[in-house]
């Protein structure tokens, strides 16, 4: 009386696995296709991050730091791209970043004009909630099982699990921050005779610009989240790095490349969240 019955038990898992076996059966050439391009783009980017001397990217993150928090911030931040560099990991720091920026790029391609579309359509946002809250809250293990069957081993279905998983984010907040664009201005702008696209572009966005930065914020920090995880399924970087260090229990070499994704972390956030503050300010 205490077990589940046998025979209401419903096997879910089954018609998955036969939905991945039908996409990769009739949809190879697509997905040979994406895995070429992405792979072309990935080692692009990777080689032009390490085209530059590693004093110039020091000089930019400075810059940046300067311009969007404070001059401490700029030299904070300068210090601790130094000090990844001292601990021997520049280059495996720079193929991580290539991978984030790969996947925060797609992510916003995808998210951004999805958000637009939210917020203009309630059916589409009903139909897009549970999906997102689906991305937001499966285990990100699950992710890498489908990525790995269609796109193989490597970086290219690294960025598409990590793409699922940070995209959510972006959506979200670019939806809720043209819904929550003054009425009262969009009627303005419709009344001196401006298009919906007009509308869009000079009253929506830039008022919502602060909202979406946040959103692009969030979804760069779990893109960086997703660094570890996936480099089980063989992304180089900082990742791998800590994959190694735990198959070994090699506490130094483990210490050193998690302190750079964290130094990786604390830059990128600080940096756009100094953008969207600015953003604020200027609106």
């Amino acid at each position: 009386m205490n077990e589940f019955p046998e025979n209401l038990q419903f096997d879910l898992g089954k018609y998955a696995a036969q939905l991945v076996d039908w996409l990769v059966e009739n949809f190879s050439g697509f997905f040979d296709t994406t895995t070429s391009i992405l792979r072309w783009t990935l080692t692009n980017l990777e080689d032009l991050l390490l085209w530059f001397p590693w004093w110039s990217v020091i000089i930019v993150v400075f810059l940046l730091g300067y311009r969007y928090t404070s001059l401490i911030g700029g030299i904070t931040f300068s210090f601790l791209l130094f000090l990844v560099g001292t601990f021997g990991y520049w280059d495996l720091m720079m193929m991580t970043l290539a991978i984030v920026i790969g996947s925060v790029v797609i992510s916003l391609i995808i998210g951004i004009p999805i958000g637009i579309f939210m917020s203009y359509s309630r059916i589409l946002e009903n139909i897009m909630k549970p999906i997102l809250d689906l991305m937001q809250t499966m285990p990100t293990f699950v992710y890498l099982i489908p990525a790995l069957i269609l796109f193989g081993m490597g970086k290219v279905p690294a960025v598409f699990a990590t793409i699922i998983y940070a995209v959510p984010p972006v959506i979200r907040l670019t939806s809720l921050a043209i819904q929550n664009v003054s009425k009262e201005m969009v009627e303005a702008s419709n009344s001196f005779g401006a298009s919906s696209w007009q509308t869009l572009k000079k009253v929506q966005l830039p008022q919502a610009l602060p909202t979406i930065m946040t959103g692009i914020n969030q979804t760069t920090m779990m893109a960086l989240a997703m660094v570890v995880i996936a480099s089980m399924i063989g992304a180089d970087g900082l990742g791998m790095e800590v994959l190694v260090a735990i198959n070994r229990i090699d506490i130094a070499r483990g210490f050193e490349a998690g302190l750079g994704i964290v130094f990786l972390a604390i830059i990128i956030d600080r940096i756009t969240q100094g953008i969207a503050n600015k953003s604020n300010v200027s609106k």
